[in-house]
């Protein structure tokens, strides 16, 4: 019994730290370093939160970038640029001139308006894609993209910006930027939409920098007036979504017929197709909106509900109305209302509010249709600290290579073969033979666990659909306790990791 318990230590002293590019957020609008702030660790299975003082607070702007073992490399509030330390990284200072931002030196107030992208063949290097806004007399809108680059090798690997504010293209243009990785598998395409019109612009972003800006027009209704959305690219890269929304009475921010338009995407040529368009509502302004991890279902909100609308059938379901409750507690301030929404590595989506309240909004189960997503209402107290609507700008980092679309992967050079990283987990563990696994599949391909006890006899196993990440394990009634093997295969690839079953 105290070996299996030495063991279970060493085991969960191993899955409590999170890996990956998107595996932090930071928290917290409160404007100096002596106020407190606040950071979500995210692994796999959980999350983490940490209060701590930070310099740099955010409102609605933020990215942010972890390496590869989930240590926070820089952020950004749209003012600036925060380095591993949390102090200004060398020459990161005065981001976005002009416009709106001398009027929001604490944090540029919009939505998705700048992301981290690593080189595609360059670790040590990263390219930031920002705009600020300008106001035009009736709304503000953004004027140009700019990009800036990041050099981590300098100022003793912290990093040090090399370009800054380098206009890429100039137009009227909505707010919010876009994502997603090209299906050779190294470069990206990164989109804007018009403003006051379908067209969206395509930067195509290679290691020799930005090679192309193309345009094309998406084949929806134009919005009359300035709009800002979360661009959103599925996980699995084969769609992207947009908010909008056509004002019966062509006035700014009548937020009549808000919709989702929803098209189809070559991650090859990065052309984008098959537009539709789901109304959602008559009365209110869509906000956030996000893609389950399996990219079936495409989540939205407005203030006050939360939808669900299935990207199979464009059925659509209301699983959440905004309950009443107030931020902070006993505060007639705040409503923990609808505003934003972050997919993030644990599979669960997170969703901020319009205001500034100590409690977040989970989804935790986005892949299941219906109320059985358990959208859990302001149940993430942050106690000590509150937090405005930002979430980070993360696309899905990890999606690979798919031939299957006419281009072929790009390569280092390197013959060796490099093994697939599953992100294989498995939670609660130990356990009493119920838990729950999350993974990375190869691109396009299904995967089967299997469970192995200590003699190598298989006592369990599933089929792993394509595109799925986590799935509910019950093993026998009749397995006694000890240190089990669950062991994923897919695509000629193998990953394996202990489970501890204990039972009283």
């Amino acid at each position: 019994m105290r070996n299996i318990f030495v063991l279970c230590f060493v085991l969960f002293s191993t899955l409590v730290s999170g890996q990956g590019y998107n595996h932090q957020w930071l928290l917290g609008n409160y404007f100096f370093l002596q106020d407190p702030k606040g950071r979500m660790y995210i692994d796999n299975n959980s999350i983490n939160l940490q209060t701590e003082f930070r310099k740099m607070p955010f409102l609605g702007t933020q990215a942010n970038i972890s390496d590869v073992n989930g240590n926070l490399l820089m952020a950004s509030n749209g003012i600036w640029i925060a380095n591993a330390t949390g102090d200004t990284m060398l020459n990161g200072g005065g981001l976005n001139p002009g416009g709106i931002t001398p009027n929001w030196q604490f944090g540029l107030p919009m939505t998705y308006n700048n992301i981290f992208l690593p080189f595609p063949a360059d670790t040590s290097k990263f390219a930031l894609f920002h705009h600020t806004a300008t106001f035009n007399g009736v709304y503000s809108q953004a004027r140009e993209l700019f990009y800036s680059e990041i050099d981590l090798t300098q100022d003793a690997g912290l990093g040090s910006v090399i370009q800054k504010n380098v206009v890429l293209f100039q137009d009227t243009l909505n707010w919010g930027i876009g994502a997603c990785r090209h299906s050779n598998g190294q470069d990206w395409w990164v989109v804007m939409i018009k403003d006051s019109s379908d067209l969206i612009f395509k930067i195509l972003f290679t290691n020799s920098g930005i090679t192309s800006i193309t345009s094309q027009n998406l084949g929806f209704l134009p919005l009359p007036w300035g709009n800002s959305s979360q661009l959103t690219f599925s996980p699995n890269g084969n769609l992207f979504a947009s908010t909008t929304y056509y004002p019966e009475n062509s006035l700014p921010m009548d937020s009549s017929n808000s919709s989702i338009v929803l098209l189809d995407f070559n991650r090859c040529n990065g052309d984008f197709s098959n537009p539709r368009t789901i109304k959602l509502s008559d009365s209110k302004y869509l906000f956030g909106n996000s893609f389950s991890s399996d990219s079936k279902y495409i989540y939205a909100c407005t203030s006050t509900r939360i939808f669900q609308i299935d990207t199979d059938n464009l059925n659509v379901d209301t699983v959440a109305v905004y309950d009443g409750f107030i931020s902070p507690p006993g505060d007639p301030c705040c409503a923990t209302s609808f505003w934003n929404m972050y997919l993030a590595a644990n599979g669960k989506i997170y969703v901020t509010s319009g205001s500034s309240v100590q409690h977040l909004t989970v989804i935790n189960y986005p892949d299941s249709a219906g109320l059985a997503c358990d959208v859990q209402q302001h149940s993430i107290d942050l106690v000590d600290y509150l937090h405005l609507r930002s979430v980070p700008n993360h696309p899905n980092y990890y999606l690979g290579c798919d031939t299957t679309l006419g281009c072929p992967c790009l390569t280092t050079g390197i013959e060796e073969h490099i093994s697939h990283d599953f992100r294989f987990s498995v939670a609660p563990n130990p356990t009493s033979g119920s838990f729950k696994i999350t993974y990375l599949l190869p691109q396009n391909q299904p995967g089967k666990l299997e469970v192995f006890d200590i003699n190598g006899r298989r006592i369990y196993e599933m089929n792993l659909p394509p595109w799925s990440t986590m799935q509910e394990v019950l093993l026998p009634k009749s397995i006694s306790s000890g240190v089990y093997n669950c062991v994923i295969t897919s695509g000629g690839e193998r990953g394996s990791t202990k489970v501890v079953v204990y039972k009283e």
